[in-house]
């Protein structure tokens, strides 16, 4: 098979602004800033990744002094905020080690391989950061990467002996003020005077990133019986955060909510167009013959025997054609018809049947994950040349999210947004609406001095290398949002930052 698909991703270096970071609004006199209604003083985030600063795959040093919580706390102290602390790793290479073994890899870096072709790899190095090494808090800084809603108030999720099993977080074992204490007990057992909280995002993000391969558990009120790729239920959800809400509100702080984005404004979904296979014509012919009984007999086959749908056999027909094309997928919603066409009237080979069981052609409506362009085009198999990830063996379906799929998640979404809004209102505390904004990064971008921000991987300026999480200056345009919601509902006059004077990504030097 000839001129099968030379996949590659080009990555454009962009150049870091190397001054530091500096006022929207300037100061000009003392007193010019001022709190309004909120109290400043005692500033405490709650959430997860997006909160610690988590950026690039990774938790490191540079990138949680780069948090929005980081960056509103300093802004705050023009209008009497207090000190900020944070459970700072021990270095900037990011991954974590439990009792000397590394357990979470290190951070992307944008690198050149040997061909030239720039791309994220991860960081070279051992780090420093064993979990075992207990920090001494408070930490007015209480987002924990990777917890999910209800594991906020999750007894335990500290506990170190829990990290082997996946029942405890090992960022908030770091920090945790006791094997047994909560995150929200430890949050509020500071006494804040002001909060922020954006949590919920990991309660359906799992799900996304892994293709869909966890289960939606809507119906299901008992999180102890989820998995880590599921989808909460938006009962459970609206449950825990009141529970959030009313505790860190109880002495009369004030605050700011965030909601949930869709996960269509970030790029680790928008990146790898869906039509990613190019094929000249004597290929694509080749193909189709290739197909030609399935497409022709098997699948009329099924639905006269009622197996299938027409609606079914239409989305799993198979056709190529010349230019760009859509991969092949399995589909883990599909009916499973291995057994059936390895019986009459089929009676197919094992390995066909198993690879036709679950085929279908990713269509305009799927979205194609970031990781699989590492993939797609490739022949896992030196021994096998024919054998070409996308146009001959099927993309899994983790590194596809069917439109199926995105349905679930946006009604997951929806739900847990109006929770979080109803909350705001009734409490008459500050909101703002990331959904919005980060729609607008990725449909034409958010204009600032010196450029325009955009959801675009690489060259965009606001997503990290991870493609999910901001970078420096996405966080800054983060922070930004926070402060206008809290100056808007709170009749401050807190100062914004520059968001173009906070870095993006850059080539490593090694």
């Amino acid at each position: 098979m000839k001129n099968i698909l030379k996949y590659s991703f080009a990555f454009l270096v962009v150049g870091l602004i190397g001054c530091e970071p500096e006022f929207e609004n300037p100061v000009t006199d003392d007193g010019f800033y001022n709190s309004g209604t909120a109290d400043l003083s005692k500033f405490v985030a709650v959430g997860n990744s997006l909160t610690a600063g988590y950026s690039s795959g990774a938790l490191y040093i540079s990138g949680q002094k780069n948090s929005y919580p980081n960056i509103m706390a300093e802004q705050f102290e023009f209008a009497g905020g207090g000190e900020f602390t944070q459970p700072l790793m021990n270095d900037n290479l990011g991954g974590l080690l439990l009792n000397g073994m590394q357990i979470a890899e290190n951070r992307f870096v944008l690198s050149v391989d040997a061909n030239g072709n720039p791309g994220p790899v991860r960081l070279e190095g051992t780090p420093t950061t064993d979990i075992t090494n207990k920090l001494s808090g408070p930490f007015n800084n209480m987002g924990v990467p990777g917890a999910k809603s209800f594991h906020l108030v999750a007894p335990g999720y500290g506990n170190v002996a829990g990290v082997p099993m996946g029942a405890a977080n090992p960022y908030f074992v770091r920090f945790a003020s006791s094997e047994n204490a909560t995150v929200i007990e430890d949050a509020v057992s500071q006494n804040p005077t002001f909060f922020s909280l954006w949590i919920g995002n990991n309660d359906i993000l799992s799900y996304a990133t892994s293709g869909g391969a966890g289960v939606d558990q809507t119906g299901n009120f008992d999180p102890r019986s989820y998995g880590s790729n599921d989808i909460t239920d938006p009962n459970v959800f609206a449950s825990v955060y009141s529970q959030q809400v009313d505790a860190l509100s109880a002495g009369g702080a004030k605050g700011v909510l965030v909601n949930i984005p869709e996960i269509t404004s970030i790029p680790y979904f928008t990146t790898v167009p869906t039509k990613v296979i190019p094929l000249d014509a004597a290929t694509a012919d080749q193909l189709n013959a290739q197909f030609a009984a399935y497409n022709n007999q098997i699948l009329p086959g099924l639905v006269g025997a009622s197996v299938i749908t027409a609606q079914e056999a239409a989305l799993r027909k198979i056709v190529f054609s010349a230019g760009q094309n859509y991969p092949i997928m399995t589909d883990d919603d599909l009916t499973d018809l291995t057994q059936i066409l390895q019986g009459p009237p089929f009676n197919l080979p094992a390995q066909t049947a198993g690879l036709l069981g679950q085929l279908r052609q990713v269509n305009a409506n799927d979205l194609i994950v970031l990781t699989a362009s590492s993939i797609i085009g490739t022949t896992p198999d030196p021994n096998n040349p024919q054998g070409i990830m996308g146009v001959t063996i099927p993309l899994s379906d983790q590194f596809v999210l069917a439109a199926s799929e995105q349905a679930r998640i946006t009604t997951a979404t929806n739900a847990y947004n109006t929770t979080i809004k109803a909350l705001a209102d009734a409490k008459g505390l500050a909101f703002v609406d990331s959904k919005m904004a980060l729609s607008q990064l990725a449909n034409g971008g958010i204009p600032y001095d010196g450029g325009m921000l955009t959801s675009q991987f690489v060259t965009g300026g606001a997503f990290s290398l991870d493609g999910v999480h901001p970078t420096a200056r996405g966080y800054a345009y983060i922070s930004n949002l926070m402060i206008h919601a809290i100056n808007s509902t709170y009749e401050a006059t807190i100062p914004t930052v520059h968001i173009g004077n906070y870095p993006t990504i850059t080539l490593w030097n090694n």
